[in-house]
């Protein structure tokens, strides 16, 4: 069952969002540091809801999505900092945040693939065993 994992990813992703907003220079502060924060968010919150065998199906489809668009938004404060400079520094803040959210991301993605495969496969064992 992912509704365990999908929580503690999204825990994960709301630490970075409000650790990289409170790390900033309080002079530059930007609202989009929070964007890990608000895909974790809605991530805790699927997980949450996939606890009800009704939901679970529909519920972990929506977070496998949420997961891989915040792997792709992942990539935006490193590509804003190569637009911006000539160099890219890996250990940025913003790059770190974006750094951390495409890991999580990734992994949380690769998990509910793994999962949505087993479950796909138990069925169609349950098939066979009914029909056979």
């Amino acid at each position: 069952m992912m509704a365990w994992p999908t929580i503690v990813c999204g825990v994960l992703l709301v630490a970075v969002g409000l650790v990289g907003y409170t790390q900033q220079d309080p002079e530059h502060v930007s609202p989009t540091a929070l964007i890990p924060a608000a895909i974790g968010a809605v991530l805790m919150l699927c997980g949450a809801l996939a606890f009800s065998d009704k939901l679970r199906k529909h519920v972990m489809h929506l977070a496998a999505m949420v997961g891989l668009l915040g792997a792709i938004g992942g990539f935006m404060p490193l590509q804003r900092q190569l637009k911006n400079s000539d160099t890219f520094d890996p250990l940025k803040p913003s790059a770190i945040s974006g750094e951390l959210m495409i890991l999580i991301c990734v992994v949380f993605v690769g998990l509910c693939v793994r999962s949505f495969i087993a479950a796909r496969k138990a069925r169609q064992a349950a098939a066979r065993t009914v029909t056979g």
